[in-house]
């Protein structure tokens, strides 16, 4: 009885690890199938995207067709070339056509490509220049500064420059021109000058409106830049008469900080050639040197050339 119950036992168990030869075939099957699939997807991938990419404009075309008309889906075979995405739709209106390619438009995009070479000197030290230079009218409250990302602001009071209702500049405005004319003097930026007034209606033998007064009070700024050298080419004027208030008009307080004149620096400046061209032209202006003309043997007419570039006539013997 031992012997047949241990023979039987025996038979049993012989074939218990057969499992593992199904298996084993299994794992080389499956080996088999990612090595082939491996292999396609080397040498086919190109195909492969090009089959995708097509599909997707078809079906995407037949959706939209399926929106606009409700009608079925007119769409081609398969593309022979593959589909690259249009620049319009990664930035959408944030691309601005150009004859050398695509540029994002600095509007849309601080960070995008701008042309480094029309920059001029950067704001920043030419702040710190005007900080020193004009430390007694900011602490006194007739000057400020602000600066941005595209212009530096230089605020003055017209209090400080003007007489009420009057675009005249005195000698306290030539003296606060003259201490920023020598910090914007040595850079090429763009210069724009900005008017500024209160609510209060002005109606007089002059000026007939803010607006007026506004433009000729930035206008005598301008003047008295370009009498002490900046170029004119760099500069403009803006005139917002009462209609781009700084503070509140319902208080004295706010009106006066809303009657000013601005010397706005932007980042960028006035490219060389344009500056090289203006000199020039300003040369050409210089007046020519005039003789004396004899008119009889006991009297002679002398012109005299003034500082203003005028000229004044006599017969007097003066210098």
């Amino acid at each position: 009885m031992l012997r047949k119950r241990i023979a039987r036992k025996t038979a049993t168990n012989h074939n218990t690890e057969r499992w593992l030869v199904s298996y084993a075939d299994y794992m080389t099957i499956l080996f088999a199938f990612f090595v082939v699939m491996y292999s396609l997807a080397i040498t086919k991938e190109e195909s492969f995207q090009i089959l995708s990419d097509s599909l997707e404009q078809v079906f995407d075309k037949s959706a939209r067709e399926q929106q606009q008309e409700g009608t079925g889906v007119t769409g081609t075979g398969v593309l022979s070339d593959r589909v690259t995405s249009e620049p319009e739709l990664l930035y959408g209106e944030s691309i601005e056509k150009v004859d050398k390619g695509n540029d994002l438009l600095d509007s849309q995009n601080d960070t995008s490509l701008v042309q480094k070479e029309n920059l001029g000197t950067p704001l920043e030290s030419v702040m710190v220049k005007l900080q020193s230079a004009l430390l007694d009218e900011i602490r006194n409250g007739q000057a400020s500064l602000e600066l941005n990302q595209d212009w530096l602001i230089i605020e003055l009071s017209s209090g400080m420059l003007f007489t009420s209702g009057s675009a005249t500049a005195h000698s306290g405005t030539k003296r606060v021109v003259n201490l920023v004319y020598n910090i914007i003097a040595d850079v090429k930026n763009y210069i724009r000058v900005r008017g500024y007034t209160d609510n209060e209606t002005i109606n007089n033998e002059i000026f007939k409106s803010n607006w007026e007064l506004s433009v000729a009070r930035a206008t005598s700024i301008l003047i008295e830049l370009e009498k002490l050298g900046i170029t004119s080419a760099r500069m403009a004027i803006e005139g917002y008469g009462q209609y781009s208030p700084f503070a509140d008009n319902a208080t004295a307080k706010g009106r006066s900080e809303n009657r000013k004149v601005v010397i706005a620096l932007s980042k960028f400046a006035l490219p060389d050639d344009a500056f090289e061209e203006t000199a020039q032209e300003l040369e050409s202006e210089l007046p020519v040197e005039i003789e004396k003309v004899l008119l009889t043997d006991d009297k002679t007419i002398k012109i005299i050339h003034l500082e203003h570039g005028g000229i004044r006539i006599t017969t007097r013997n003066e210098q």
